[in-house]
């Protein structure tokens, strides 16, 4: 009897353990679960033109990782520090604003500053704004390509089926400016040297919590 009372006292004990370990496991899977939810995902195709010399057609993947939206009276409030204090105004102020990352065939990418969402013909449109790296090559030279110091993605995203397009500006110039037709204050953007490359078979893979 003893040997059985110790028999099923160790088979408590190891489910007890089991049940101990599920549940750690369980609680870490569900906080890794709650942490990749926190961001919205999307990938998809980039397709970039070549200009002047180099004619070369270049495609790659793209990841965009959004983990917050710039509120409208903040995306205000930057759009009047552009037009008071110009890019560089501007730059200053996203510098230390982290909302996300942008990376090219998974190498690392520059951190999002600004992100801006809204409802256009039923797509959710995604404006992702980010100060651009810079290369020592660029600034030795002292071109006019250091007049371009953003990146800016814009997507159009159906919202039942996560799937879109949109373009990439690897380098561009921003500016605020009145359209002439609307009378109203609108963002401008300007790339240098090349077409916009093409952001195809997007696909949203991962939702932020609401």
């Amino acid at each position: 009897m003893y040997i059985v009372n110790v028999s099923v006292e160790k088979e408590v004990m190891m489910r007890n353990i089991k049940t101990m370990l599920a549940a750690m496991i369980l609680a870490v899977l569900a906080g890794s679960g709650v942490y990749a939810q926190t961001a919205d995902k999307f990938q998809g195709t980039v397709v970039s033109f070549g200009s002047g010399r180099n004619t070369r057609t270049q495609t790659g993947t793209f990841d965009l990782i959004i983990n917050g939206v710039t509120p409208k009276s903040d995306a205000d409030g930057l759009m009047k520090v552009l037009d008071e204090e110009g890019q560089d105004g501007l730059l200053d102020e996203i510098d230390d604003t982290d909302l996300g990352r942008f990376s090219i065939n998974s190498r690392i990418g520059p951190v999002v500053n600004m992100v801006m969402m809204d409802e256009i013909d039923g797509k959710t449109r995604v404006v992702a704004i980010f100060k651009r790296w810079i290369y020592f090559a660029e600034f030795r030279a002292g071109g006019r390509s250091l007049d371009y110091p953003f990146g800016v993605v814009e997507m159009y995203i159906d919202p039942k089926t996560g799937k879109g397009e949109g373009t990439y500006i690897g380098a561009a110039k921003l500016d605020w400016i009145k359209n002439k037709k609307t009378g109203g204050m609108e963002l401008e953007v300007t790339g240098f040297a090349t077409f916009p490359s093409n952001l195809l078979s997007v696909k949203q893979t991962g939702k932020r919590l609401p």
